[in-house]
């Protein structure tokens, strides 16, 4: 069921008279649960042309590296493998791809497109849809609920925005039926990039080499499903309590995937509303209501990069306590390097250098202790985001951005005042420990490392000078 709710009109154009349908996939990188994609089915069958799928390959996407590129391209190899499966061509080319996508509806008579929501995903359909001569239509597939559906406004917590998403959750839970496509466009010529070799596609997009990809840890649909399965089968009975435990492996996995649109998230809800384990409703909180209340405010508020998209009461706080004496200082090297007087940091930092992703509730205390660490709100902000979209496979979206503003007080609410911290909620070494086994968390991360060094660090464990 594709809800007319998805569906944007982004020109005034009407349907054109061209050789075919285009979808320009850009966020939902996925052939399965994919609205954008049935839609462009189902308009091309109705129109009686074939379709053509264009994928804009950007090597200059804000703080991307070869870890983020190598998930993408392997994600991407997979669809284009089985969209020819059905019958569709797949075209990608390098380069802005608003710029790809303008060239190719030259001979569209429809595109299609998904949605995005930072900001230069906007930018590059909003010049598409003012130099495209057909209609550009915008089909909305990776939230369960549209985001204006959601909310018309900017949200001041998860209470706020909760109520209304389970209003229409019903109506938005709904499968998604997959329409073959009439007429076959594998014999359409184009020039596009061969997915055939990713090395020789990463060494051609001349992008930062300095972060690797993670050993073990590979892109696309089909290993999204496989860690799905294993999340539904083994964790998620106990994911509600256990969840908050680093030690223990009870997270799903599914963030960078959802991250490049590689899985749906109507999917994964789908197949965790189903069953019965314990784990469900909670696991169902973070999919929708807070995946998309990180939605609504990157979406909503275009300072969320800064410390003016965080509420009065945060910023008011924080800048009554900037001048508040630090017991450590750390530079952003030291940082990077792991190298601050704290092991519990240290291995939340290596984590996430090592392995591409930390632990969600080590990812509260490592924000927490960069603000408590750095000279300034605005240095703590800078400092988190910097190392956040740099290392995390799922860093970089709207889940990123509002996981480092909710260290600084976004989404929460006023604490007892403290030093440095003001308003803002602590977190504190003496917590983990009480929480869980954080030593054993620590012995944990030095076997992933097994000996490798973060960046910048010498054999003492501190930067080099």
């Amino acid at each position: 069921m594709i809800q007319e709710e998805r569906v944007i009109a982004l020109n005034g154009a009407s349907i054109a008279g061209g050789r075919y349908v285009l979808y320009w996939m850009q966020a939902s990188v996925r052939t399965e649960y994919n609205h954008a994609l049935e839609y462009a089915i189902r308009e091309a069958n109705d129109l009686g042309k074939p379709l053509v799928v264009f994928f804009g390959l950007a090597a200059d996407f804000p703080e991307g590296n070869e870890r983020h590129y190598c998930f993408l391209l392997e994600g991407l190899r997979e669809v284009e493998s089985s969209l020819r499966e059905h019958g569709i061509r797949m075209v990608v080319r390098q380069g802005s791809p608003e710029l790809g996508v303008i060239e190719l509806a030259g001979d569209a008579c429809l595109v299609v497109v998904d949605r995005g929501y930072l900001p230069i995903q906007k930018e590059w359909r909003h010049r598409a849809a003012v130099a495209i001569g057909c209609a550009l239509v915008q089909v909305e597939s990776d939230a369960v609920v549209p985001v204006e559906e959601a909310s018309p406004k900017e949200e001041y917590t998860a209470a706020t925005i909760r109520p209304k998403i389970h209003r229409k959750l019903e109506y938005y839970l709904q499968p998604l039926t997959q329409t073959e496509l009439a007429l076959d466009s594998l014999g359409m010529e184009f020039n596009s990039l061969d997915l055939t070799d990713l090395e020789e596609v990463l060494s051609r997009l001349h992008i930062d080499g300095s972060v690797k990809r993670v050993a073990g840890l590979e892109g696309g649909t089909k290993e999204a499903k496989r860690h799905l399965q294993l999340f539904l089968s083994d964790r998620l009975d106990q994911y509600d309590e256990l969840r908050n435990d680093p030690t223990q492996e009870y997270l799903s996995g599914m963030s960078p995937y959802l991250h490049f649109g590689q899985i749906s998230p109507l999917y994964i809800a789908l197949q965790v509303a189903r069953t019965d384990k314990p784990g469900r409703d909670a696991y169902l909180e973070e999919l929708i209501v807070r995946r998309e209340l990180s939605i609504n405010f990157v979406h909503y508020n275009p300072q969320f990069r800064s410390l003016e998209g965080l509420p009065e009461w945060c910023r008011k706080t924080l800048a009554e306590h900037t001048s508040d004496p630090r017991e450590y200082l750390y530079g952003v090297e030291e940082l990077e390097a792991a190298a601050t007087h704290d092991p519990y940091w240290n291995a939340a930092q290596k984590e996430l250098v090592l392995g591409g992703k930390m632990h969600g509730y080590m990812r509260m205390y490592w924000g927490k202790k960069i603000l408590e660490w750095t000279e300034s709100p605005q240095e703590a902000l800078r400092f988190a985001l910097y190392l956040n979209n740099k290392y995390e496979l799922d860093g970089r979206d709207a889940n990123g951005f509002t996981g480092v503003a909710w260290c600084l007080g976004k989404h929460d609410r006023p604490w007892g005042e403290r030093p440095v911290f003001g308003k803002i909620r602590y977190m504190s070494a003496n917590g983990l420990r009480r929480k869980f086994d954080a030593d054993a968390y620590v012995r944990k991360v030095e076997a992933l490392a097994g000996g490798a060094r973060t960046p910048g660090e010498e054999r003492d464990g501190r930067p080099p000078s």
